[in-house]
């Protein structure tokens, strides 16, 4: 099996080269890659490379992902998270190939304190969240075999992130204030990447009905927190495995969304209903404290 994995340089397409190396061959490209295009804002670019990969497989972990600078540049943000996927499903529909899509919670307006399941309406409120609902409906669109996986919260070891500012911010202050009133699950790329394996094994097997499986998927860790909640745990954590870290930070006061002005809106209810998940593809989802205590002992 043949897999094209675009936007490897990411978070999750740093962990993709890992996890999908077990499948077949895998041409990881990112937006500088030389011997083929990987730059989603290239489209004839895009569907050339496909047609001259010819993969059984694409897995589109690249995207615009600026989610305020995205106010100011809609038109970019619409070219990279809405018309690329759109051309790629058209091109993996020319091939039979399966498509693998990220999305994310930023879909959904975060009303309510239920987690959101596949089912629920999409409504979102800043441009990146309306970009990539529209690369979702595009994928669909254009091609039946495909997998959409929407996610939230992603951290890795690797590139910048919550864990790594918190971390930096509590060895410069005595006090940080964080917002508490935004609710989701921490959720490891290392864990997405898995998973997308696993899935992708599954929707490629030979049994009948694997065609039935695919769609929209939500995907994150179990349980759920605050952005309080997750920065409590993982300094506290922190003090735990090097207790001679430099950790000014003594007191993390929670504060509202409204303390924090941004370009965009952030949804307060990210919480992601997995069951539709871990029934389709036999899967139990770790609690996310696992994880993150995993790559804040890795980081440190």
């Amino acid at each position: 099996m043949k897999l094209l994995l675009l936007g490897r340089n990411g978070q999750v397409g740093w962990e993709l080269q890992r996890s999908l190396s077990v499948l077949g061959e895998v041409v990881a490209l990112d937006r500088g890659s030389s011997n083929h295009c990987g730059d989603l804002s290239n489209l004839e670019g895009l569907a050339r490379t496909v047609r001259e990969v010819r993969p059984d497989v694409i897995v589109n972990a690249a995207a615009y992902t600026a989610v305020d600078r995205a106010e100011s540049e809609p038109e970019l943000a619409r070219l990279v998270n809405a018309a690329a996927p759109g051309v790629l499903a058209q091109e993996a529909r020319q091939l039979g190939a399966l498509l693998v899509h990220y999305s994310t919670d930023y879909v959904f307006d975060g009303s309510g304190s239920r987690p959101w399941t596949e089912t629920d309406v999409p409504a979102p409120l800043s441009v990146y969240g309306s970009t990539k609902l529209d690369g979702e409906r595009a994928i669909a669109a254009h091609c039946e075999r495909h997998l959409i996986l929407r996610t939230s919260w992603v951290y890795a070891a690797r590139g910048g992130n919550f864990i790594r500012t918190m971390l930096r911010l509590a060895q410069e202050r005595e006090r940080l204030t964080v917002v508490d009133d935004q609710y989701g699950a921490p959720t490891s790329a290392e864990l997405v990447a898995d998973v997308t394996a696993h899935a992708i094994r599954q929707l490629t097997a030979p049994a009948a009905g694997r065609a039935g499986l695919a769609g929209i998927y939500h995907l994150a860790a179990a349980g759920e927190t605050t952005w309080h909640g997750y920065a409590s745990h993982l300094l506290g954590e922190a003090r735990r495995l090097r207790p001679e870290l430099p950790l000014k930070a003594t007191d993390i006061a929670p504060v509202p969304s409204e303390a924090f002005v941004t370009a965009a809106r952030r949804p307060r209810n990210s919480r992601l209903d997995t069951a539709k998940l871990r029934e389709a593809f036999g899967l139990a989802l770790p609690p996310w404290k696992q994880g993150v205590d995993r790559i804040l002992a890795e980081i440190l």
